[in-house]
């Protein structure tokens, strides 16, 4: 039988007792139905999960952690996903599944063909909305920290304050790959990442939203270290380009491997 993962922000630890905030509240006593001594694990990003058990169902929801799991171990690639920000649910599906398929950091991407339009309380709560999503899509994946989830961003801002490339810098070592379905390399042309000390390596992955990024934009993205790729003969949309792309990377060099 399956125990019900649970996120909160609070710290945890064998033998603490938490009241649960309103939301997870909800979500285990109207939702999951959980009654007073029902197991559940608990998750904060800290990389483990806590055995727990509820202690009551009442405004506190009380809950007492039993057990530290242990920690989830390092992805062989910190893959970065900065997408251009799409409308309605698109942006929700690419997102959560993005998190499903292990990416670690998400950037949404103001740029020229965006078509939604946000700021100040609207950015605010849907910045709120996409931090539920990627929530919710730990607690079903099983994954044990939360992906970073940055700020929206106008695509120049967010390339200028990437790192500097090096003159000649060779393939290996691009800040990472724009998807493009007119790009005269295929993803698999490409050499693996290289990987630091550790045996880790990085890669950010830049997908546009609707419509693709403006030739100027692949222009800015190139002269930052960014290689154009393609990914077959055939034009995705924009919530399927990405997690293509993620997918392949991560069976050519990320833990798809086994």
């Amino acid at each position: 039988m399956r125990t019900d993962r649970i996120f909160t922000p609070q710290p945890l630890a064998a033998g603490a007792q938490i009241a649960l905030e309103a939301g997870a509240r909800r979500h285990v006593t109207q939702v999951l139905r959980l009654a007073a001594g029902d197991p559940l694990v608990l998750f904060n990003g800290d990389g483990r999960d806590y055995a727990a058990r509820l202690l009551d169902t009442g405004e506190t929801a009380l809950v007492e952690v039993l057990d530290a799991g242990p920690e989830e171990p390092a992805p062989p690639l910190a893959l970065t996903l900065a997408l251009g920000i799409s409308r309605g649910e698109r942006m929700d599906y690419a997102l959560q599944k993005a998190v499903e398929l292990g990416a670690a950091a998400l950037v949404p991407l103001f740029t020229q063909r965006s078509l939604v339009k946000l700021k100040d309380d609207r950015l605010e709560k849907r910045l709120r909305h996409w931090h539920g999503v990627v929530v919710a899509a730990c607690e079903q994946s099983g994954r044990r920290r939360l992906p970073a989830l940055a700020a929206p961003s106008r695509l120049g801002a967010w390339l200028a304050a990437l790192p500097p490339t090096q003159p000649g810098m060779q393939p290996g070592t691009h800040q990472g790959v724009l998807l493009h379905h007119a790009a005269e390399r295929a993803l698999p042309e490409l050499p693996a990442p290289v990987s630091a000390g550790d045996g880790t390596g990085a890669l950010t992955l830049l997908v546009g939203p609707e419509g693709g990024l403006a030739a100027d934009e692949r222009a800015a993205a190139e002269a930052r270290g960014f290689v154009p790729v393609r990914l077959g003969p055939r034009v995705m949309r924009t919530e399927t380009a990405p997690l293509a792309a993620l997918a392949a990377i991560q069976a050519l060099w990320g833990d798809f491997r086994g």
